[in-house]
């Protein structure tokens, strides 16, 4: 659907047109916007419950269709997709917008309020956040104060931001010069495992110019951000075994092997002192020139203050610094467990100990290689290599047995720094907020729009609007209220703007 003549208007773009929006016209549409939140929000989004993701279609499908968008269900191998499309020119390029509306689940007895479904308003003071009623609203709408619940920020806020940005163009009679699709995924925060057939399946419906994606947060500068790429993500899981079932160590300790000792033995084979992963081949294929270089080092990162937020010393070596070390890809243990700690820790030779790792993709980077890769060097450590319990012949056969299951694979994606499209957006965005915007080659976190991608074969920008203190996939995540009008704004400008303008 490449269209030579807009893609010749966007290479000689200088600057983005937009209607301009008065404060007064933001905050009535943030202080709708607040009201839509809460009740987006007030509906449960755990993508492990179906009912949930049920009661949020119906909520989709009213809010859109109130705006002249059609809509419709996508069946998927689990839970559908949902699908919206204002009328069809064929004249007009295609964006299509990509978000999700399912949430992490919660542990309600970790968040400070009643609980995670009932959005509470809180203003910031020093030290933490103070309740206030939601009535204090009705004076003023304060940007600093921020609203507390689940999927605020990750990620209902933003499909929020993009309805009232519509009511806006709507009311101001804004003839957009794209054709807008959206589709919004039900089970991201479980790795949305049905899209990539999902996507060919739809691909004739799916079809657009360009894909941007409104998740994840802003630079902490709180400048306006624009990211070509995301990294992604696979896992292992590392089981090694020590005797069939616990046993008192008094009577085996140094005699039955410790599962825990052998598993802390042979993590520390992979990464060095300085957190370098030491597998060979794990880097291979990346490399960085110095033009890419100087365009990481110009994310306004303040190395100190991550240092201090964080509360560490010294920061890993992989890269010089913050940006260049999500350049690679990781190799992170995300959380283990053997026998019983804290207050009801035993006197035990524990008969298992289990690591959890996640690898964090890169385009250069395979994620089937670099399982195998993993898996290849515990098999040097010494390790019998299974998918499965093992069997007491098993046990009697081999010294050292490590049990390991592998999870499914989202690629990374990277989109080219000069792509006229990403040029399109920055300049957007550069001239709607009169700042310099972050551009960002890659991201740490994932988000699962490599089908896409590859299926479609469209260039995709992640476009984040919310707070980067936003506590997402955490108990008390939240949204600035601030970030409710700046998304608004983010979408106005960039659906209102005229791209024949040089």
């Amino acid at each position: 659907m490449k269209r030579n003549f807009f893609l010749l208007f966007l290479l000689i773009v200088a600057s983005a047109y937009s209607q301009n929006l008065d404060s007064i016209t933001i905050k009535s549409s943030v202080a709708s916007a607040i009201k839509d939140l809460r009740d987006f929000v007030a509906i449960p989004s755990d993508a492990l419950n179906a009912s949930d993701i049920q009661d949020n279609l119906f909520w989709l499908k009213k809010q859109f269709g109130e705006r002249g968008f059609n809509t419709t269900e996508l069946d998927t191998d689990n839970h559908p997709l949902f699908f919206a499309s204002l009328p069809l020119d064929d004249a007009k390029p295609t964006v299509l917008v990509y978000m999700h509306f399912d949430g992490q689940s919660v542990d309600p007895s970790k968040w400070d309020q009643p609980s995670p479904y009932k959005t509470v308003l809180k203003k910031p003071t020093d030290g933490g956040f103070e309740t206030i009623p939601f009535e204090e609203l009705e004076d003023d709408i304060n940007y600093d104060w921020r609203l507390f619940g689940r999927a605020t920020a990750d990620d209902k806020g933003p499909i929020v931001m993009f309805l009232h940005a519509m009511d806006l163009l709507k009311e101001n009679g804004s003839e957009m010069p794209f054709n807008i699709k959206v589709i919004l995924d039900g089970e991201e925060e479980r790795g949305s495992k049905p899209l990539p057939k999902a996507v060919k399946q739809y691909r004739e419906l799916l079809e657009a110019d360009f894909l941007i994606i409104n998740d994840g947060p802003m630079h902490p500068s709180g400048k306006p951000t624009l990211i070509f790429g995301c990294r992604g993500i696979t896992s292992l899981t590392l089981t090694t075994h020590g005797p069939y079932k616990p046993q008192h160590s008094g009577h085996y300790g140094n005699y039955a092997p410790n599962p825990g000792f052998q598993l802390a033995q042979l993590l520390a084979t992979m990464k060095d002192g300085e957190g370098r992963v030491l597998i060979p081949g794990y880097y291979d294929g990346i490399s960085i020139d110095e033009n890419t270089k100087s365009i990481l080092k110009s994310v306004p990162d303040d190395a100190r203050a991550i240092s201090e937020k964080l509360q560490f010393k010294t920061a890993e070596k992989v890269g010089s610094f913050y940006q260049e070390s999500l350049q690679y890809p990781s190799l992170n243990i995300r959380g283990m467990g053997s026998g019983w700690i804290g207050d009801e820790a035993r006197t035990i030779v524990p008969k298992s100990a289990t690591a959890e790792l996640d690898l964090r993709l890169v385009p250069e980077t395979d994620g089937n290689r670099l399982k195998k890769l993993v898996k290849d060097h515990i098999k040097k450590q010494g390790f019998y290599v299974m998918d499965k319990i093992p069997s007491k012949e098993e046990r009697m056969s081999h010294d050292k047995i490590i049990t390991i299951k592998e999870g499914t694979v989202t690629d990374a994606f990277r989109t080219n720094l000069d792509n006229p499209y990403g040029n399109f957006l920055a300049n957007t965005l550069k001239t709607a907020f009169d700042e310099e915007v972050v551009q960002i080659r890659i991201m740490g976190g994932t988000v699962p729009i490599a089908p896409f991608i590859n299926e479609l074969k469209i260039p995709a920008f992640v476009v984040p609007m919310v707070n980067s203190d936003n506590n997402q996939h955490s108990p008390n995540e939240n949204l600035k209220i601030g970030q409710l009008a700046y998304g608004i704004q983010v979408f106005y400008t960039i659906l209102s703007s005229d791209l024949s303008r040089p």
